[in-house]
């Protein structure tokens, strides 16, 4: 195992951390990637020794690995204000050398916490990782990026989004690179349209607080559906070194516009009953259900339409990518039937492949239709979390997001997210366990 790592959660007794971040933690830990780590957990919330050990130990599940056993036997929480000075200082004190601090926090008081430690000297190799989503905005991100610039170098940095820690995701790189059959075809040539699709069958379930101020554009398509374009969209790096992939998912994301005016390109809904939900202001005309069309405009990819799609309270969980190929120009003269490209489907979650190809014989000898080879994608017994703490534990920033990828996702959507505010795009409803609205 590597030198012990000490992390200390800012925000700890939330939500986020007990239902996300230490179940991945649980999950890295009872692997053969476990790592020495050692949990200090502060929030404004009073938590007694032993209520935030047994916070741990149910997120860790049955069956403690050593490493895991290690980490619930050295672990601690303090309460207190995370803008005091005074308590950074202890904090910082107690964690020892080379801290990783973990901002599991809303940007407004991140960003103030941020601003205190400009006035406390950071120990040398201070990592710091920061929740979605990163800023409110293109500008606070920059502002954002300049703070934390002044306290670490970027390489210390880790802008969390667990979507870059799926294997589902993570086999896109090996899906576009490894392989003969897609790279090949993978541009506008051969290409029709993409979808990025991640609907769910769930409504709020509770999270107004943080949802009703978001919305699905910002909670899902600026932040986890662009970097999957990005993966994508990119071209083949040199190596599968952090600067080299994370410089062509930027390169990638700089050439991402909306695919015609914002009004053709955007659409937005919500489901009925979601304005008199606990929590929820309707004056705020939160969306749940949010489309996106944009186009990557490189020479690989200009013209195709990429659409980006997340909604709540759906009938259908559909969390898939859908590659839909140019059909062929010519078919000869007595093949009948249609001359459907082929489709590659790629799941979110589960990780499936589904390749649709045309065949002959579906309605006879003659007669062209589609036939489906379907495969299941590996999986790994690490939760996302537990796949981006291990890059953040180790140093390596490769699963998280550099600072300009993370303005670049505001300013790509902050057309849409201003026509929206200006009423200029109607803000349309749907039943819940519906497909969205019926013209859609």
């Amino acid at each position: 195992m590597l030198n012990q790592r000490t992390v200390v959660i800012f925000g700890a007794s939330g939500d986020l951390s007990s239902r996300l971040l230490l179940p991945g933690l649980g999950s890295l830990l009872a692997g053969p990637r476990a790592t020495s780590v050692r949990i200090i957990g502060t929030g404004r919330s009073p938590l007694a020794p032993d209520e935030w050990t047994g916070r741990m130990r149910a997120a860790f599940g049955q069956g403690l690995s050593p490493a895991a056993a290690e980490t619930l036997a050295t672990t601690q929480y303090v309460a207190g204000d995370p803008t005091d000075p005074a308590h950074l200082r202890a904090l910082l004190e107690l964690a020892g050398p080379a801290p990783v601090l973990y901002f599991s926090l809303p940007p407004a008081v991140t960003t103030a916490i941020v601003e205190t430690l400009q006035g406390i000297d950071l120990p040398e190799g201070t990592e710091l990782a920061f929740e979605k989503p990163f800023g409110t905005d293109a500008a606070s991100a920059a502002e954002l990026n300049k703070l934390v610039g002044t306290l670490v170098p970027e390489e210390n940095v880790h802008r969390v989004d667990h979507f870059l820690g799926r294997t589902a995701v993570l086999n896109l790189i090996g899906l576009r690179f490894a392989n003969r059959l897609f790279e090949p075809v993978w541009n506008a040539e051969h290409i029709e349209s993409i979808e990025i699709v991640y609907d769910e069958t769930l409504g709020l379930e509770g999270r107004a607080q943080y949802y009703d101020n978001a919305g699905a554009l910002v909670d899902m398509i600026q932040s986890h559906l662009l970097l999957v374009l990005a993966l994508l969209a990119m071209d083949a790096p040199a190596t599968m070194d952090a600067v080299e992939v994370r410089s062509e998912m930027a390169r990638a994301l700089r050439s991402t516009h909306l695919y015609g005016p914002v009004v053709q390109a955007s659409r937005r809904a919500r489901y009925a009953g979601y304005a008199e939900e606990a929590g929820v202001d309707a004056a705020r005309e939160t969306e749940t259900l949010a489309e996106v069309t944009v186009q990557v405009d490189t020479n690989r990819w200009a013209g195709v339409p990429i659409t980006l799609r997340s909604g709540k309270a759906l009938g259908v969980a559909r969390k898939e990518i859908v590659v839909k190929f140019k059909p062929l120009r010519h078919l000869p003269s007595g093949l009948h039937g249609g001359r459907d490209g082929e489709t590659l489907r790629i799941g979110l979650n589960p990780g499936e492949l589904s390749l649709s190809v045309p065949a002959l014989g579906v309605d006879g000898p003659y007669t062209m239709g589609q036939v489906f080879l379907d495969a299941t994608l590996p999986t790994s017994p690490v939760l996302p979390y537990g796949e981006v703490l291990n890059g953040i534990l180790r140093g390596d920033p490769l699963l998280s997001v550099r600072g300009d990828v993370a303005e670049r996702c505001w300013e790509i959507v902050e057309p849409v997210l201003d026509a929206w505010r200006s009423g200029e795009a109607p803000l349309e409803e749907y039943e819940p366990g519906s497909n969205g609205p019926t013209h859609w």
